[in-house]
């Protein structure tokens, strides 16, 4: 009797598949952030991420579609925490959560930050559909909570788009402009004192010209 040798499971395959895939994109993630879509050549970028460049075009058929996973990965990364913005939850703990996932973010993804600014600055040629339309659709429905918050006197009335785009300009200035932060004061949000320090103040600023003062005074 032929004895025959099973196949791997699809599961540990499509496993292994991902993984092969992350380790390009973070490696692409790394030569983006420094050297621009221009700058970063295939070959660097298979190189780093440990596969051949044949590889890495089975999964990302060209430069230009490798650089646009990487972006929309990291705004799926960027977004996750507004997302969990919840009518149910008090604003003060809703907000003050999404201040601290973001100044973590900032924290931990310095190169995913400074790739996405650059192509922000470019005019999201790349990433521009997206934008307009999941990025769009999420602000809206979340700007739905903020609203519903006011409505019930939970907050002092304020355009919800601008409070989104606030708190997303202040918590990133911590990883787009980190250099100069450091400059000034001499250290960065890797210093745990300092993180804390980072959120507490973003998060009393914040709220101090949201919360009505009976609330705010509690």
């Amino acid at each position: 009797m032929t004895s025959i040798t099973p196949a791997a499971p699809t599961g540990h395959r499509a496993a292994a598949s991902e993984a092969r895939k992350q380790r390009i994109r973070d490696a692409a993630l790394a030569l983006f952030s420094q050297f621009g879509l221009r700058g970063a050549s295939l070959d660097a970028i298979a190189d780093q991420a440990g596969v051949s460049k044949t590889n890495l075009l089975y999964y990302f058929p060209s430069k230009e579609k490798l650089y646009v996973a990487v972006l929309q990965q990291i705004l799926d990364t960027w977004l996750e925490p507004i997302r969990a913005l919840d009518a149910e939850q008090s604003p003060e703990t809703a907000i003050g959560d999404y201040i601290r996932i973001k100044v973590e973010l900032s924290r931990d993804h310095v190169q995913a930050s400074r790739l996405f600014c650059l192509e922000m600055i470019q005019g999201a040629p790349l990433l521009r559909e997206d934008l307009q339309s999941n990025l769009r659709l999420l602000v809206e429905e979340k700007s739905r909570v903020i609203e519903g918050w006011i409505a019930r006197g939970s907050l002092l009335p304020v355009d919800p788009h601008h409070l989104i785009y606030l708190v997303w300009g202040t918590t990133q200035h911590y990883a787009d402009f980190a250099v100069q932060i450091e400059a000034i004061s001499g250290r960065t949000l890797a210093d745990p004192a300092f993180f804390d320090a980072t959120v507490e103040n973003i998060t009393r600023i914040v709220l101090g010209g949201l919360l009505p003062r009976t609330n705010a005074d509690d």
